[in-house]
Formats: C-alpha cells, sequence, structure tokens
C-alpha cells in the first residue's frame, strides 16, 4: 500500500523529505557507551527496547540522535562509520576536560579562521567523534547549515 503525498507526515516543521536522523553504532558495552553520550554531550535516552531480537538504545543529542545495537561491531575497524561530527559551544571547555580526564585526543584544537575550529577524540568501539565548533567568520550559507541564520 502506497501514501499519497497528501497524506505525507513531514518532519521537524519542514516539507523536506529527506533529513539525517541518526547514527547507528554497534556497541560491545552498552551501558558504558551511553554514560559516555550523556556524561560528555548531554544525551538523552529516548527509547531502549528490542528490535528484532537485539537491544536497541535511541539517544538524542542535540538535535540529532544515535541508535545503539547492544553487539559487538563486527570485522575489523570502524565498518561503516568514519567519524561522527558533534557540533558544540565552548569547544576550548570542553577539550581541556577531555584532555583532563585522559580521553584520547591526539591533537589540539584546529582553529579555522581564527575562530571556531575542531579537534577529533576517540570514543568506545573505535569511533571517531569530531568536535568542532562553526566560527563566526564563516559564509552566510555554512552559518546558517549550522543552525546561526540571519
Amino acid at each position: 500500500m502506497t501514501t499519497s503525498e497528501n497524506n505525507w507526515q513531514y518532519p521537524y516543521g519542514t516539507k523536506q523529505r529527506y533529513h539525517l536522523q541518526h547514527v547507528h553504532l554497534f556497541a560491545s558495552d552498552i551501558e558504558a557507551t551511553m554514560d559516555y553520550y550523556k556524561n560528555w554531550f548531554d544525551a538523552e535516552v529516548m527509547w531502549d527496547g528490542d528490535v528484532a531480537g537485539a537491544r536497541n538504545v535511541f539517544i538524542k543529542v542535540g538535535i540529532g540522535a544515535l541508535h545503539l545495537y547492544d553487539q559487538k561491531p563486527r570485522g575489523d575497524g570502524k565498518n561503516a562509520v568514519h567519524h561522527l561530527g558533534m557540533q558544540v559551544v565552548g569547544i576550548d571547555d570542553l577539550y581541556n576536560r577531555m584532555v583532563a580526564a585522559g580521553l584520547h585526543v591526539p591533537n589540539p584544537i584546529r582553529r579555522l579562521s581564527g575562530e571556531g575550529g575542531y579537534f577529533m577524540v576517540g570514543a568506545p568501539d573505535g569511533v571517531v567523534i569530531e568536535i568542532f565548533e562553526p566560527g563566526k567568520l564563516r559564509e552566510p550559507v555554512v552559518r546558517d547549515y549550522y543552525g546561526f541564520g540571519e
């Protein structure tokens, strides 16, 4: 059965059909993984249940989302996930707290145009996270993309 276009329900108050809604990750220790995202990014567990015989946890991080499988990662490496992009406010504070806590932060903050910047940090199960804060000097279309419309 198909739904006619007149009956489509658009999310997020837009008429856009496609949105990056979540990244799904395997978690060898799902409790530790949930704690990591709750501690460092104020994540909130929205749902914790069974899907097709496996525990799944849906987590909101700001306007984005992560879904976690309670299973070890399959195969070597990161599979299809290269990194997660976490937009933050107060990059220097977060960087300093992560370094002080002994997290794997291989490089200092890389500044872009003298403002904003980014750094990478390791997360459970070999996930790499890019922590970034857009600079005020970015072009308007990019600032709008990051939620700083005029």
